[in-house]
């Protein structure tokens, strides 16, 4: 084959490059076994399709990127020794990962007493800006928030029901809709709360208290903070329940594209889900990245979904990070990469912010009968807060790392709380 030395790195005569020197190593930290592998599988193949793209055009700083892939198998704890191998023994560069928020709180001591770096790729409670992390997903006020007052305002709901799975995530965002809900003057009485332990089955008394909430006549709805495998249970018995979405609609915020491609959908028809991305927009970035995936996947039954192009919007800053570097160290990285932009795939771009934070617009769907998504509501770019405005105590805070290099900042005080974050 015909090669070219250009600057070092060598072109082949079909137009790739070939990279010299010693590979930067990109880590993968994803559940591919246990109650979150349903979802997480998909997200360590989404880096190695990113890994092989980024390769095909040069690598990164003129060097090929190499994935190490680790399975923490949806055990907390193990995300934090799975971490702390990633950067101490595989000396991984930068670490893609995490799921539930748990499994985030567990790694983040590891990353923040090595000065390790980690894109989070999914919607979270917000209440938290770590130096170390870039958080790619939404925050309350990009997702929760917004899908709250569209069922309020376009679906007449007026009782709520709470359901989540009973870790950090549900419990911390469940407690900002609640505040939000009585600032908007629902009663505690038409707000019913309740936690189930991960891979929960029995969803039968559960979906007949809510149910029984609507027996005054007024408009019931359900927002789920469910997680992993446990949402088949929960939507299989909404169909024997004989509940459909105009009887008591259900916006999800853990349900997307591929925990849709193993249910049977044909009753769940109309039910919703917010994210800020769904695989049915129509824009060409969304087209070239479908094309991409199944090119890579080799099954163009494969879903996209929501983190997914989180993990690629993380990707792609990162490498911009890099080449501003000119350096895969950590604080060079970071001092580039507040700021820089990134097209979305619904349009529009995602900037990151002082917080670590992106903005990103707010997209509700309904289900259709094929488990994609209708688009029946979109917002411009809306940037994360970090803090929420829900609850009184970070209300008064925010999230600086250029400026103050302080994930809470008391605005009122004008000091940094603590640079740690909160485990």
């Amino acid at each position: 084959m015909l090669m070219l030395m250009l600057g070092g790195a060598v072109v082949l005569a079909n137009g790739a490059w070939a990279q010299e020197g010693e590979p930067i190593k990109i880590g993968v930290l994803h559940s591919l076994s246990g109650t979150m592998a349903i979802s997480e599988t998909t997200l360590k193949d989404t880096v190695l399709m990113m890994v092989a793209q980024q390769n095909a055009k040069g690598g990164v700083l003129g060097r090929p990127l190499e994935a190490v892939v680790v399975d923490p198998a949806s055990d907390w704890p193990l995300f934090a020794e799975k971490a702390r191998e990633l950067l101490t023994v595989s000396n991984v560069d930068v670490i893609f990962g995490a799921w539930t928020s748990v499994s985030r709180k567990s790694v983040l001591p590891v990353l923040e007493e090595l000065n390790g770096l980690m894109f989070y790729p999914v919607q979270y409670e917000g209440e938290e800006s770590s130096k170390n992390v870039i958080y790619t997903g939404a925050a309350p006020n990009q997702q929760a928030i917004p899908a709250v007052e569209y069922m309020m305002e376009e679906l007449g709901v007026e009782k709520w029901a709470l359901l989540g799975t009973d870790y950090v995530y549900p419990r911390t965002t469940n407690n900002i809709l609640e505040s939000y809900l009585k600032d908007k003057g629902v009663a505690a009485d038409d707000i019913f709360v309740n936690y189930t332990p991960f891979g929960h089955s029995d969803w039968s008394r559960i979906v007949s208290d809510v149910v029984a909430l609507g027996a005054d006549g007024k408009k019931v709805g359900v927002v789920s903070t469910i997680n992993g495998d446990a949402n088949v249970g929960f939507y299989k018995e909404l169909a024997a329940a004989g509940v459909s979405a105009d009887d008591i609609p259900v916006i999800a915020f853990s349900v997307g594209e591929e925990e849709l491609s193993g249910l049977d959908t044909a009753n769940l028809v109309g039910h919703l889900a917010a994210w800020n991305y769904f695989q049915s927009a129509d824009t060409p970035e969304n087209e070239e990245f479908i094309t991409g995936w199944h090119e890579f996947i080799g099954n163009k039954a494969r879903v996209t979904n929501d983190p997914m192009e989180a993990t690629m919007l993380g990707f792609n800053l990162w490498v911009q990070a890099v080449e501003a570097a000119g350096t895969t160290d950590v604080d060079p990285v970071l001092a580039a990469i507040v700021g820089l932009e990134v097209p979305n795939l619904t349009g529009g771009t995602a900037t990151i912010l002082p917080n670590h934070h992106l903005t990103k617009p707010v997209l509700i769907g309904e289900i259709r009968a094929d488990g994609q998504f209708d688009i029946v509501s979109q917002t411009d770019p809306v940037p994360g807060d970090a803090w929420t405005d829900f609850l009184p105590e970070s209300a008064v805070l925010e999230a600086d790392w250029p400026g103050r290099q302080c994930g809470m900042w008391n605005t009122q005080t004008e000091t940094c709380v603590q640079v740690q974050s909160n485990y």
